[in-house]
């Protein structure tokens, strides 16, 4: 494997990683979720919200209803 497809799969796996962990946080609030994500690059907070929005539709419908500036 080259070392670009190494560093795309790991950037994936951590962006799925951080995703899961923003959805089992919904429930703490939207301090929980930001405070999860203010360390993530700006790609990998797009990519966490793209992965959370397929892996849970309704939690994430309710993260945007609630706050829908709670990637800031």
């Amino acid at each position: 494997m080259d070392t670009e497809a190494e560093i795309s799969g790991s950037w994936w796996k951590r962006v799925k990683y951080y995703a899961r962990l923003a959805i089992e946080r919904v429930e703490d609030g939207v301090d929980a979720v930001k405070e999860l994500l203010c360390n993530l690059t700006n790609d990998e907070r797009l990519g966490v919200m793209l992965e959370f929005e397929d892996a849970s539709p309704e939690k994430f419908a309710q993260l945007v209803t609630d706050a829908p500036q709670w990637t800031e």
